[in-house]
Formats: C-alpha cells, sequence, structure tokens
C-alpha cells in the first residue's frame, strides 16, 4: 500500500531548523513567511567551487578552488588596534600559495600543519608572491563550502550566506522530494522538463550547470504558463458568447476630427481606425493604446468619447490622480464642450451635497462624460447607460479595478492608456488579454528636450543655469527618488532639499515641495499654483511623473538619477517640453559604474520612449521593470522577461493550443494547471 506523505508548506518559517524568532523577522524581510516561501527564494546567482586548479595555473584577480597542504603553522600578526592577520603557507606539486585571514581568531584551532584543505578565494599575484586572501576553506574530505557549485541568495542586513543556505538546506530535507506536482504529465514530457522534486533540489543545491539550467527552465517555464493562462483566459472571457455594444456607423470621428484646430499626425489616424472598427463591430472592444510621453493619446481618447456619446451612450474617464482627472476634464470640455457634450468631475474631495447632486445626474444620463479617479469604482457611482470605459495609466490600474468599472455598463467598450513604453513583442505578451494599438509619432510641434547627466561638482552651474530660466519667465521641477519604501524618509528628502533651496540656493525664488505624505487636497493645490506660475521652483518626489502639464515648466531637475528605471527618467523628462519654449532635463547622478554611465548615456543620446524602454529591460532584468506596479500582475520569481523572450513565445502557442483544445481547463490531464492558475491569480482570473 502506497504511503501518502501530507507536506504542510504553510508551516511559520520560525519552525525550520535554525530560525526561531529573530532570524524569521530578517527572513520576513525578505517575504518569506513560510516554507513555501522559502523554497521558492531563488538563488540570485552561483560560484563554482567544484573544480580545483594547480597552483601553478592560477591567475592573478580570478576566484579559483586550490586544493593544498598547510607548510606552516598559522601565524598570527597584530597590525593596528583593531586589525590581527592570520597568515599560512600551503602547497600542492607545483607551487607555493600564500593564505591570509583578518581577524580570525577561531582559526588557530582549525587550520593544522600537515593537513590538506581545499581552499576557495581571489587570487593576487604580489611581488613575485602568489596570495588567497579570506578563503573559504574545508577539510579536503568535507564539501561544506567547497567541491560544489554554491548558490548565492538576495540577503538582508545580518543575514550571511551561510546562514540562509544552512536554513535552506533543512527547508529541503522537510521537504523531502515530497512536493505536489504543478504541471500535468503531458506538458512534462512534451516539453523535456524536470519534475516539481528535482527541479527545486537542483536549483537550490544544483549538482553541475546542466542541472541547473535545466531546473531552471522548468521554473520560469511554469511562471510564464500560468501568466498566460491566466490571460489568454481574460481575453476569452472578454470575448464570450455575450454581444457587446455595436455603435453606429452613421456616427463619423471625422465630424470632430474636422473641427480640430490642428491636424492629427498618421499613427493617431491608424489608430483612431482601429478603434472605431472595435466600436462598430458587436464584440466588446479592450484595447490598450501604447504612446510615448506626449503623443497625444488623450485626444484620441475625447475622439472615442465622441463617437459613444452622440451614438447615445456615456463614457467614464478613470486618471490615476485628481490633477491629472482635472486636466482631462479641461481638456474634454474644451473640445466636446462645443458639440453639447456635458463633462464633469468625480474626485473624492468635492462637497457631500454636490456628489449627490452629480451621482443623481449621471444616473438620470444627463451627464455625457464622467472623469474622475478610483472614486468611480464606488458602489453608489450609478450610469444609466455607460458605453465606453477609458483607463488612463494602465499601471496604475490592476486588471481587478478595471473589471469592477466595466461591470457598471452592459458590456461596454473599454480603451486603457499608458504612456509607459513596452516592447511591442512582450506588449502582445504582457497584455494577453487586450489588443494593441501604438502611437509610434509625436506631433510635429513637440520640443526636443535636451539632456544632460552631471555629478556633483557641477552643482552650481547647474542651479545658476536653473536661475537663468527662472528670470527668464519660465518654471523648474527639481525630483527627489524615493529613498527606500519608506514615505517617511522620501518626504524628508525633499523637506530637506526644500529648505535648502529656499533658505540659500533660490532664497530670491518662491519654492514649494510637494511628496506623498501630503493629503489629496494640499497636492492639487499646490500643483494648481504652479500650472498658474505662482511657484518658480517645485521639489517633488515622482508624484508629479504622470500626466501633469504646465507649458511654461521648461526644467527637469533629477536628483540621485540613477535610482531610477530609465522608463520613469523618461516619464519625468517628459513633464516639460509642453510649451513653445526649449527644455532641458539634467540628471544628477552619484557613482562610477558601467552599467549607471550606460544608462546616463542612453538618456542623453534618445528621446524614444520605446527604445528607452528595451534598454532597461536589457540593463535591470524584468524583475523591476515589471514589477506587480507596472501592470497589475503578479512578479516572476525566477522568469526573466528579457532572457527569457524566445521560451515567451514559444509558451504562448503553447497556452492558446491548451485552451482551444480544453478551454476551460476542465479535463482531468488539465485539472493541475487549472488549480495553478487560480492559486496565482486569486484577483478575479478565475478558470
Amino acid at each position: 500500500m502506497e504511503v501518502v506523505i501530507l507536506l504542510d508548506l504553510s508551516k511559520d518559517i520560525k519552525y525550520i531548523k535554525g530560525v526561531g524568532p529573530n532570524r524569521a523577522t530578517l527572513l520576513n524581510k525578505l517575504g518569506i513567511f513560510t516554507l513555501k516561501d522559502l523554497i521558492e527564494y531563488y538563488p540570485r546567482d552561483y560560484e563554482d567551487r567544484s573544480k580545483p586548479k594547480k597552483i601553478i595555473e592560477l591567475v592573478d584577480g580570478e576566484e579559483a578552488l586550490v586544493k593544498a597542504t598547510v607548510q606552516t603553522r598559522l601565524v598570527e600578526a597584530r597590525i593596528r588596534k583593531g586589525l590581527t592577520l592570520y597568515k599560512a603557507k600551503v602547497a600542492d606539486e607545483s607551487g607555493f600559495l600564500e593564505i591570509t585571514w583578518y581577524n580570525q581568531s577561531y582559526l588557530k584551532n582549525q587550520i593544522k600543519q600537515g593537513e590538506t584543505y581545499n581552499f576557495f578565494g581571489k587570487v593576487n599575484f604580489k611581488y613575485n608572491k602568489k596570495e588567497m586572501n579570506s578563503p573559504v576553506f574545508d577539510l579536503e574530505n568535507k564539501s561544506k563550502n567547497t567541491g560544489k557549485i554554491i548558490p548565492l541568495y538576495p540577503l538582508t542586513y545580518n543575514l550571511s550566506q551561510n546562514v540562509i543556505r544552512t536554513i535552506m538546506e533543512n527547508g529541503m530535507k522537510e521537504v523531502n522530494g515530497n512536493l505536489n506536482e504543478t504541471l500535468p504529465e503531458y506538458i512534462l514530457k512534451e516539453n523535456n522538463l524536470y519534475d516539481i522534486n528535482t527541479a527545486t533540489k537542483q536549483i537550490h543545491f544544483p549538482d553541475n550547470f546542466e542541472k541547473y539550467n535545466n531546473a531552471r527552465k522548468r521554473l520560469a517555464f511554469e511562471e510564464l504558463l500560468i501568466m498566460q493562462l491566466a490571460l489568454l483566459n481574460l481575453k476569452k472571457s472578454y470575448a464570450a458568447d455575450e454581444k457587446g455594444i455595436q455603435f453606429s456607423k452613421d456616427v463619423k470621428m471625422s465630424e470632430l476630427i474636422d473641427e480640430l484646430p490642428f491636424k492629427l499626425t498618421k499613427a493617431q489616424i491608424r489608430v483612431l481606425e482601429e478603434i472605431d472598427n472595435d466600436m462598430e463591430s458587436d464584440k466588446p472592444m479592450n484595447r490598450l493604446l501604447q504612446g510615448d510621453v506626449g503623443s497625444g493619446k488623450t485626444i484620441v481618447s475625447i475622439i472615442a468619447a465622441y463617437k459613444a456619446v452622440k451614438c447615445g451612450y456615456q463614457v467614464a474617464i478613470m486618471a490615476p490622480t485628481a490633477i491629472l482627472a482635472t486636466q482631462h476634464l479641461e481638456s474634454f470640455t474644451q473640445i466636446l464642450g462645443r458639440f453639447g457634450i456635458n463633462c464633469e468631475l468625480l474626485i473624492s474631495n468635492i462637497t457631500k451635497k454636490r456628489k449627490e447632486e452629480l451621482l443623481e445626474r449621471l444616473q438620470n444620463g444627463e451627464i455625457d462624460v464622467l472623469i474622475g479617479t478610483h472614486a468611480l469604482l464606488e458602489e453608489n457611482v450609478l450610469f444609466k447607460n455607460l458605453g465606453l470605459v477609458v483607463t488612463d495609466e494602465q499601471h496604475r490600474f490592476g486588471v481587478k479595478q478595471r473589471s469592477t468599472i466595466v461591470a457598471k455598463g452592459n458590456n461596454p467598450d473599454t480603451l486603457v492608456m499608458t504612456a509607459t513604453p513596452i516592447p511591442r513583442t512582450l506588449a502582445l505578451i504582457l497584455y494577453a488579454d487586450l489588443d494593441i494599438s501604438i502611437i509610434d509619432e509625436l506631433p510635429p510641434n513637440r520640443q526636443k528636450i535636451d539632456t544632460f547627466a552631471v555629478t556633483k561638482h557641477l552643482e552650481e552651474r547647474v542651479n545658476n543655469f536653473i536661475k537663468k530660466q527662472i528670470d527668464e519667465g519660465r518654471q523648474a521641477y527639481i525630483v527627489c527618488p524615493l529613498v527606500e519604501e519608506n514615505e517617511e524618509i522620501n518626504a524628508q528628502s525633499v523637506l530637506e532639499l526644500a529648505e535648502r533651496y529656499k533658505n540659500e540656493i533660490f532664497k530670491n525664488y518662491k519654492v514649494e515641495y510637494l511628496h506623498g505624505k501630503m493629503k489629496p487636497k494640499e497636492k492639487d493645490e499646490i500643483m494648481n499654483k504652479f500650472k498658474k506660475g505662482e511657484i518658480d521652483v517645485l521639489i517633488s518626489t515622482t508624484v508629479i511623473e504622470v500626466g501633469v502639464n504646465v507649458p511654461n515648466a521648461s526644467i527637469m531637475v533629477v536628483e540621485n538619477a540613477e535610482r531610477f528605471g530609465l522608463a520613469q527618467l523618461h516619464q519625468l523628462r517628459g513633464r516639460v517640453g509642453r510649451g513653445e519654449y526649449k527644455s532641458y532635463c539634467i540628471l544628477k547622478y552619484q557613482g562610477n559604474s558601467d552599467i549607471i554611465r550606460q544608462r546616463m548615456k542612453v538618456m542623453q543620446e534618445t528621446n524614444d520612449g520605446f527604445k528607452i524602454s528595451e534598454k532597461d529591460l536589457e540593463l535591470r532584468g524584468s524583475g523591476e521593470f515589471f514589477g506587480t506596479k507596472q501592470h497589475g500582475l503578479p512578479e516572476f520569481k525566477i522568469a526573466n522577461i528579457f532572457e527569457d523572450m524566445k521560451m515567451l513565445k514559444e509558451i504562448q502557442q503553447i497556452a492558446i493550443q491548451i485552451l482551444n483544445q480544453d478551454p476551460n481547463l476542465s479535463s482531468d490531464q488539465n485539472k493541475l494547471l487549472k488549480i495553478a492558475v487560480n492559486q496565482k491569480f486569486k484577483s478575479g482570473v478565475e478558470m
């Protein structure tokens, strides 16, 4: 009779051998709370300590494993207070090597003359001598620290690699090969994949690099397949048998386009044709509109709204901030007001009386276009006949929020807009639940923004340049980074800088600050003052990143630019160059690494958001680029969208094939996939 072993993956991390309450707190900071979290905390890199070299083969500057016998006793030398050196000479048949450790008195009992050890460390050639500093070591027949491939984990303060490796070994002993398989047998066979237990063991403690590669392939394959199945299922649920709204062919977008005081670009016209075809079809539109900063996405949404209203429907426009929603109200009213279309604003800080009156008019159908923030998601916001939903800056809203507002109508059309450019091949896969339109050209009147990357020693010149611009009537943004995920610290850095600029550097100018800890009303007041030209220098966190239009602002200075992603720097740069004045972006950075220099160079050489996002992906990897914040999907623990692009394309085809044969994953062979999708996407992407 087969014995079934029940494995409790939800076991609290503090009960794993070697952890306890104190280490549990440190592990919690890494997002490790349970045994499951532990075994899914994958190494960031590996050190190959498996292949010994002869001393004669050693190369200056490289890390190497040496099997050698200790020739001398360990010599102790006190260099100065707090610094003691421990030295020994070791040898193999090919030569001698001097080994040095610092402040490690316990070694006197461990390193013994005449014994043979495996040493692993960095080799230096000095004065015709070969040295190795602070190596890890084992007796020749032991293999705790050497003689194998060693995993290196992302760490937090006070947790060493040795400690986390020991905890991981203990966690894997608890698992003991009893993980339940998460992929169907036919998928494992067809794609030549490891089973889950082999993959998990070999990803943490690989026997060799071939087995590591196979383990990584299996685990990344699973993550990408589950994501694709969930997204394709979402698309299927949109396009199910339910009919969408078929907007009338008699209402022409050209009626509005011909009245505009400017010409649309070819890209805008192409995108509008795609939207028009969707709106006139009887299937619900679900379209992602990507366009670089300033490419003219808003006018496209205004023209789509015109068509919806003239066909007898209402429109909801959802923006991430009150400032952006207010700005949209101005743009929509200015263009649609002439056609008798009534646009209104719903944000959290309007009076109770005004809100009640507004909601009543909305339900009666007296409001054609309602523009607002998350306030639109509230239950008491009821439309008479909602036909089109537009969400601006899609990555600020998750899939669930999008479906909440869509549910307020009867299968309304959806247009999702973002100024965060994603390379097209990636967008097709990441937004597999949406059709994609791209505005890939800027209007002819858009100013090219000159970008300069400077270090600390040019600060005075930068400040003088800002003063010169203000004296000519312009305004400046100065943006501080998020020092860490802690708004207190972030707010503090803005306040300190504001204090210095107000009282010292720009004391003859009007300086104000803005940060995420302020009340929405305060933020809006300051932003409005800045728009009206009542503030010369606005010091801010990235709360000004999205969409706000201040045509008179001509300078964007970003402090500690190396802390930002390129896509984010590009977004910030897009806050200037919105008027008739020559505009500048100055990136102040610290550090001299190759990556920092490459990233600053990219920003100086191109204004193309799509090229920038490709480079961002390449330099930073997809972990940061596609965090949960970017697209409302669970983060990948091991897959890397940039590196795994080839696999991702193959997996999309596999996912399509699976769903064609078994749309609801209801067959016996797909029940594991169904469970995996539902567990991963708990927030509304159920199959």
